[in-house]
């Protein structure tokens, strides 16, 4: 895999949205944040561009990002925020110049779309906290996203109160994202190979029953069968049926994988939670699950 080339002091990030729209007023504390890092910003024309729930209509959104990805003074891509939108850009970029001369996307939740697609070119890319509402998230958080873009080493250790978890170790490719985007890829070319990778999944404000289906089809198109593990991060507000699916889900994920025998973890902080820490995409990882702590080392 290709890593981007770190961030230095004086450097520029650009940030655009490829879902929905956000206004420049929403991302003073990311800017601030950035500021104080040495870096500068260049705002895309997609920052308080309105079409209906989107920041502006396909096209506007695919220039923005297009130019991003082209422009030789950027070093990094924020995206600024999630929600729906990304998908129905993405076979309109032109990926050739990035190719060549790759560098950082950053983003989770819809940018799962850009993480999977980019990964099936060879290059790394950063699951990690948008500029929207970062300011919210722990000192954590944003300085897991400081550390892997300026080249610092970077590891994730954490305390489970209970033993839910499946011991074991793994070192492996780091793939993955948010679970009902890596569901709605399936078929497509963006979708992921995870023969023997360690896979990482969260998801927000579904019905238990939406997840029980997504990791069903996920099992039938093989992407569980030959991991080396899996990581599973914020299942939050999760959503229940009058007459409930009866399993929550760490159940419903334990269900799934249950004849396999990788290691398998919960609670990691990563994805819709206060403490959404950076995940390097595509780099070779270790982890290593025991029976009360996890570590993930990159």
């Amino acid at each position: 895999m290709v890593t981007p080339p770190f961030l230095k002091r004086g450097d520029t990030v650009a940030i655009v949205s490829t879902a929905r729209k956000i206004t420049k007023s929403e991302l003073e504390p990311a800017l601030e944040l950035m500021t104080n890092w040495g870096l500068k910003v260049v705002l895309g024309h997609t920052i308080g561009a309105e079409d209906h729930q989107f920041a502006g209509d396909d096209t506007l959104r695919t220039q923005d990002f297009q130019a991003m990805l082209d422009n030789p003074n950027i070093t990094a891509i924020w995206c600024a925020r999630g929600g729906y939108g990304t998908v129905r850009m993405l076979d309109r970029l032109n990926f050739s110049v990035f190719k060549k001369k790759p560098k950082w996307i950053i983003g989770y939740s819809d940018i799962t779309v850009l993480h999977s697609h980019i990964h099936n070119f060879g290059i790394e890319t950063l699951h990690a906290q948008m500029p929207l509402e970062i300011e919210k998230k722990t000192g954590e958080t944003q300085q897991s996203i400081f550390r892997v873009l300026f080249g610092n080493d970077h590891s994730i250790n954490y305390v489970t109160s209970d033993n839910k978890n499946r011991t074991g170790e793994a070192t492996a490719s780091l793939v993955g994202g948010n679970l009902s985007v890596l569901y709605s890829l399936c078929g497509s070319p963006s979708a992921l190979n995870t023969e023997g990778k360690i896979l990482f999944i969260e998801d927000l404000d579904e019905y238990l029953y939406h997840i029980d289906r997504m990791l069903q089809n996920l099992m039938r198109n093989g992407m569980l069968t030959n991991l080396a593990g899996l990581i599973v991060g914020g299942m939050t507000q999760m959503q229940d049926n009058t007459i409930p699916f009866g399993k929550t889900a760490y159940e419903i994920v334990m269900d799934v994988v249950r004849e396999y025998d990788y290691p398998v973890c919960f609670d990691f902080p990563a994805g819709h939670l206060k403490d959404n820490r950076a995940l390097i995409l595509g780099r070779e990882v270790q982890l290593i699950v025991g029976e009360k702590g996890i570590t993930l080392k990159f």
